[in-house]
């Protein structure tokens, strides 16, 4: 295959392509590269001896197919009058069987001829092949390229990939028919997001197509949030060991989806193993290498392969196609290349000249019916593949037929010269294909972007099983790139026969279900971003989106409803009327007050009687009258809090307090002067008259509103807000202003009524029937003790319930005041009149 020029005037050949070929001669002559056997000869690595000639095995229909739409094609344009006039178009394929060796052995023999000797002038010619079509495999084209490439040989392949042979610089000299992978990677991984798949498994073949496509694969999906489980290849020695170790990994992987990037005999390898392992409830996804190949599988996988979704090339009906494939027989072609393997593997059957009853197979009488037994080599409903090898030929006939249609002087290359079409330099043909921009008789487009690329177009086919095991073939949606970003991806799920044993319902495949709105994602320690638990959201935040990954605090005056998922403005809180405390809270207040009226009006209506004179009716009438508007201050506190009555709670509260305080501690002066008195006579109660006891409760009085005053001149209450149980309610109160104030206030009513509890407690074994000084003293006792209980319930109390305490303090208080001291009276006044003498009260 590689001829050595000594110093001679001849070439010889060192070593010769041991495959088959076909050859056409032509004016040009176009090379074409073929899988069409998928075993190779074990190479010789000891390299001792000359590697002696070995045929290739295992018959590949399909390949063989393109081999035969290549020679179509190349007989089509020579019946064009108008394409190639006057031109006629050569062919010289060869079959690569399926490794990079005799792959490049094969473009080799093609470029340098298979010659014993040529002369020196020949050698250093032009090739005899100035452009190859091929090859199928990306990592045997990424050979052939390199080596082809330092002579501007250009390579036009029809399945080759990878998108590592996008790489201009390297392989300058490289075109396709078919799209890179990562267009088929980008729509692969928006089909796994739109299909809501985010947790898959990856198996990839361990070649270039594999390996370069996995790269592609990931990248995607990480950019879309999509997790992988595992990433497995397939070893092209198809080791057992790992290969089912590959398959447990996908047996025991919680991903229900998993995508492969490998050719069709490496995925053949991995299904026998699935078979064998039995592994069900799996959704597969497969590359164009194998999306339409059902011939490589046997019947026991198609089962398991039932609901696959895959990226086919797109499909072309190439009408005379089907009837020149009908012509292939082993009579009337007993000499040419492959049809003797091939006619074998299509029926099953053997052509041996030596042929005995005691083979395996039955002996072939050469006649059988290829139409009916054709299988994959004679159908034409799936020409995708084949449809690419149709462009790469029209590729470079147009390309030719613009190199005929040059203009002298005005040609592309130095001072105008145009191509010589009579003996083509590959570097110029190799311009002229990069240029090319024609439509197929099929009706397509077809053009070459600036990295030799074609536009990316791919049918979305799922594979649809019944109950005879037949698979049918059908389009559920597309992928055109052309359409731009968010477009290029259409899909009928209503068409979609899910695999997995699910047939009518999407198959689900996440690592973790999703989230609700009024939760966020938190990523699980150790694993993928997929992987992750839904925890609520805080109180106060909120999410409304599903799989959120955060929660949005809500805005300052509003707060998160019970579901976390939307803002609700704040509940604003305060002791009103509306609620069942201030409810109670009033009627206490108005009947604690009624009743101070009442026995005021009762007092009044008996104020002639002895035992309200005896009792210092205008104290009592004061007192009462005080009372009454320390009920009634109660009021004040229930209510919206506005800065009026926040000033006026603790003022009104504070002086009416006093006074009550006042005028019991001026009645227990006077009794207990009046019966402690040491010197006989007037001469000690005269400075206990009326005017004093006037000027004391005046006194006490003007020194509670001077400390009221200077609270509301220096710090007064006002109304806040402050926030209420984990701020989800706003908390309408009046602060304090001064604590000092505060303290002051509520100490000088304590220090007041301290001192009349200890006068009257002085002055309890005074005469029953005169004496009240028992009755101020539990009266005092209830006051101190509810004060006293009323400071930790304060400061404890939360948002309303402050202001509850405080009224119900001041509620308990007074009528402590009211029932201790004016109960016996009113019992006298009302109920025993008969008591009520002059004589009864001087009584002992």
């Amino acid at each position: 295959m590689v001829r050595v020029c000594g110093a001679g005037l001849s070439c010889g050949l060192q070593s010769r392509y041991f495959s088959e070929s076909l050859y056409k001669e032509g004016d040009v002559i176009i090379g074409g590269l073929f899988p069409v056997h998928n075993e190779a000869p074990a190479p010789d690595h000891a390299f001792t001896e000359m590697q002696h000639s070995a045929r290739c095995q295992g018959v590949d229909l399909r390949s063989y197919r393109w081999l035969k739409a290549m020679i179509f094609t190349v007989e089509e344009i020579n019946r064009d009058p108008v394409l190639l006039p006057n031109f006629t178009l050569g062919y010289l394929v060869a079959d690569t069987c399926l490794a990079e060796s005799t792959t490049l052995s094969a473009a080799l023999a093609l470029v340098t001829g298979q010659e014993e000797t040529v002369s020196s002038a020949e050698c250093n010619g032009p090739p005899m092949v100035p452009v190859i079509v091929g090859d199928a495999r990306s990592s045997a084209s990424i050979v052939v390229a390199d080596t082809l490439g330092v002579f501007d040989i250009p390579m036009v392949s029809y399945f080759a990939s990878c998108a590592c042979l996008t790489d201009s610089r390297r392989f300058h000299s490289f075109l396709r028919t078919v799209p890179s992978d990562a267009f088929q990677a980008k729509a692969m991984a928006r089909l796994l997001r739109l299909l809501d798949w985010t947790w898959v498994g990856v198996v990839a073949g361990d070649d270039e197509y594999g390996k370069s496509g996995v790269q592609l694969l990931l990248k995607e999906l990480e950019h879309l949030g999509i997790c992988v489980d595992y990433l497995e290849f397939i070893p092209k020695s198809h080791s057992q060991s790992r290969i089912r170790r590959t398959v447990e990994r996908i047996q025991s992987s919680t991903a229900r989806v998993v995508v492969t990037f490998a050719i069709a005999p490496d995925i053949v390898v991995l299904f026998k193993e699935v078979v064998v392992q039995n592994v069900t409830n799996r959704q597969w996804i497969a590359t164009e290498a194998w999306s339409t190949s059902i011939q490589f599988f046997d019947q026991a996988s198609i089962p398991l392969l039932a609901g696959t979704i895959g990226f086919a090339l797109r499909r072309a009906d190439i009408w005379g196609l089907g009837a020149y494939l009908a012509q292939l027989s082993p009579v009337k072609q007993p000499n040419e290349p492959f049809v003797k393997d091939v006619w074998e593997e299509i029926f099953g059957c053997s052509l041996a000249q030596d042929w005995q009853p005691s083979f395996k197979t039955p002996k072939c009488t050469g006649s059988e019916n290829v139409e009916k037994r054709g299988n994959i080599y004679i159908d034409v409903s799936q020409l995708r593949v084949t449809y690419n090898v149709y462009k790469a030929v029209y590729a470079i006939a147009n390309a030719i037929h613009n190199m005929m249609a040059c203009q002298p002087g005005r040609g592309p290359f130095e001072d105008g010269e145009c191509p010589d079409v009579t003996q083509i330099n590959s570097r110029q043909l190799l311009y002229y294909l990069n240029a090319v921009n024609f439509t197929t008789p099929v009706g397509e487009l077809v053009y070459f972007e600036d990295n030799g690329e074609p536009s990316a177009s791919y049918d979305i086919m799922n594979w649809h099983v019944d109950k005879s095991g037949s698979v049918n073939f059908v389009q559920v949606g597309q992928f055109d790139a052309a359409k731009g970003p968010g477009q290029e991806l259409t899909i009928s799920l209503e068409k979609v026969f899910w695999g997995g044993g699910r047939t009518d319902k999407v198959p689900v495949s996440v690592c973790s279900v999703s989230c609700h709105p009024g939760t966020r994602k938190a990523v699980q320690k150790g694993k993928p971003v997929c992987c992750f638990d839904c925890l609520p959201c805080a109180a106060g935040e909120v999410s409304n989106m599903t799989d959120s990954t955060e929660c949005t605090r809500c805005p300052e005056r509003f707060w998160s409803n019970t579901e976390r998922t939307r803002c609700i403005s704040k509940v604003v809180e305060f002791l009103s009327l509306q609620d069942s405390m201030g409810i109670v809270l009033t009627v206490l207040s108005i009947t604690g007050a009624t009743l101070t009226t009442t026995v005021l009006a009762a007092f009044f209506h008996h104020r002639y009687t002895p035992l309200v004179r005896a009792n210092n009716s205008e104290l009592s009438f004061l007192l009462l009258v005080s009372l009454t508007f320390c009920f009634l201050c109660a009021l004040v506190f229930i209510g919206r809090p506005v800065p009026w009555n926040c000033m006026l709670r603790h003022t009104l509260f504070g002086v009416s307090f006093v006074i009550c305080i006042a005028c019991v501690l001026s009645k227990t002066v006077v009794v207990l002067v009046a019966f402690r008195a040491t010197l006989p006579g007037p001469n000690l109660m005269q400075y206990f008259g009326p005017i004093q006891q006037r000027a004391g409760i005046f006194l006490c009085t003007l020194v509670q509103v001077v400390i009221c005053l200077l609270w509301l001149l220096l710090a007064p209450p006002l109304p806040t807000e402050s926030a209420g149980e984990l701020g989800a309610r706003v908390i309408l109160q009046c602060t304090v202003g001064s604590v000092v104030g505060f303290v002051l206030v509520l100490g000088y009513i304590g220090l007041l009524a301290v001192v009349c509890f200890l006068l009257a407690f002085f002055a309890r074994k005074l005469p029953d029937n005169f004496n009240e000084a028992k009755f101020i003293t539990f009266s005092m006792l209830i006051f101190c003790a509810v004060w006293i209980a009323f400071v930790p319930a304060y400061v404890s109390s939360p948002g309303k319930y402050t202001v509850a305490v405080e009224i119900f303090a001041i509620l308990a208080s007074s009528y402590g005041l009211l029932l201790c001291i004016f109960t016996p009276k009113c019992y006298i006044l009302l109920l025993k009149p008969e008591k009520n003498t002059k004589k009864n009260m001087m009584a002992r």
